[in-house]
């Protein structure tokens, strides 16, 4: 059965890209609804649905836009969603960025946690992968393969920084194993990637407690890491929150070699065509 947020959660913050501060409220939704963003800070209260034909922008984020209305850094909620299987929520935005809290998804499994949710009297519609489908670029790699599970396996390759190299991680999606092993996980950068970026204002409101850093063979967070995987980690929960906007429950093993949001879309496009294609011949 479909699934919807049980009472409403509340949570703000500053945005990582626009350095402004905002703030969400989950709200449960009726059947078929989806998920749906709604900008009240706006004239006339803009509604964005978390859907691949909303996609504006991939740079360094997934960025949605619609009804003349923009939303930074969807994928860390949605990504929490997924988890949690919620189908149907309307989501209340106050400005043009989802906070980033931590650089992490914790902050948005703690509101779900704290919401709580409810199964609904309609079945949820599941795009079930039947033979490989796969996307290709360069040194980028993505394959869907059939599963009775959702599940990734990621491998990261990063040589141009001895401290982050080459790490592989897989994962079965569901609710308890990414409270623990994936939510705390956060986004990261090299110092010498971003510096220029936060010269020349894309990055506004980054700082190191939202985002890890890396610097040479050092990580410049007092923190340190939380797993000494965590950016493999961080990038299995980046896909998770773009494959959200297929708008279904996916049952695939996904298999990344180095992908980022760009790739992660284009493989959901892919997946969502070659489905319509299959359905629309039988």
């Amino acid at each position: 059965m479909q699934k919807t947020v049980k009472r409403e959660a509340s949570i703000s913050g500053v945005g990582l890209f626009t350095g402004e501060e905002g703030a969400i409220r989950l709200l449960p939704a009726p059947p078929g609804t989806g998920i749906v963003f709604e900008r009240t800070d706006l004239p006339g209260r803009p509604v964005i649905p978390a859907r691949l034909d909303s996609v504006k922008d991939t740079f360094r984020s997934t960025r949605l836009s619609a009804g003349g209305a923009d939303l930074y850094m969807v994928e860390h909620l949605l990504a929490a969603l997924s988890a949690y299987e919620i189908d149907n929520v309307r989501i209340e935005v106050k400005g043009p960025e989802i906070p980033a809290c931590d650089g992490s998804s914790k902050a948005f499994v703690q509101m779900l946690d704290e919401a709580g949710t409810v199964l609904q009297g309609e079945p949820r519609e599941v795009l079930e992968v039947e033979e490989p489908i796969f996307w290709s670029d360069k040194g980028i790699h993505l394959v869907a393969l059939p599963s009775s599970e959702f599940r990734i396996s990621y491998t990261l390759h990063y040589p141009q920084s001895k401290l982050i190299g080459s790490q592989f991680y897989t994962f079965q999606v569901g609710q308890s194993g990414f409270r623990d092993e994936i939510a705390p996980c956060r986004t990261f950068a090299l110092y010498e990637e971003i510096s220029p970026l936060i010269e020349k204002g894309f990055i506004r409101g980054g700082r190191l407690d939202n985002a890890v850093i890396v610097k040479g063979d050092t990580v410049l967070n007092p923190e340190g890491l939380r797993f000494a995987n965590e950016m493999v980690r961080h990038k299995i929960l980046d896909l998770i929150g773009d494959l959200k906007l297929i708008g279904k429950t996916l049952k695939a093993h996904i298999i990344s070699i180095c992908s980022g949001h760009t790739s992660n879309i284009a493989l959901a496009e892919r997946l969502c065509r070659i489905e319509s294609t299959v359905r629309g011949g039988r």
